[in-house]
């Protein structure tokens, strides 16, 4: 048995190497108050690349792969696939907000590396 806690550690690395803690923020903020649908909408007009992660984590093996097996695009697939069972929708959100939240910590995490290898302009004084 997989542990899902894991997945969502291994996906939120992902996103957060390529997208801002800004992105990340605002995606997790859309997820949490208006919903799956709302998230991989917005996220098609300003995340693509979270999308795309959060799209390919729902239809690992362990996730939900049985359920949006056939399915390509992220929007059809919410309305098509998750529309009639509660559960499976909260499922998809509770797993979706605990994978961008380890996102948002691995981009921030990322940005204080890259600051703190940033040289030091010369000629400045503190």
């Amino acid at each position: 048995m997989e542990i899902l806690d894991l997945k969502c550690a291994e996906f939120g690395y992902k996103i957060g190497q390529s997208a801002s803690e800004d992105i990340i923020r605002k995606s997790l903020g859309v997820l949490q108050e208006d919903g799956v649908y709302a998230f991989f909408l917005w996220c098609a007009s300003k995340a693509v690349k979270i999308q795309e992660e959060s799209f390919n984590f729902l239809k690992e093996e362990v996730i939900m792969k049985n359920i949006l097996q056939d399915e390509v695009e992220p929007l059809q697939a919410i309305r098509n696939k998750l529309k009639d069972n509660l559960d499976h929708l909260l499922f998809a959100k509770e797993l979706l907000e605990r994978t961008l939240v380890y996102a948002r910590y691995h981009a921030k995490a990322k940005a204080k590396v890259e600051q703190a290898q940033e040289p030091v302009a010369e000629g400045s004084s503190d």
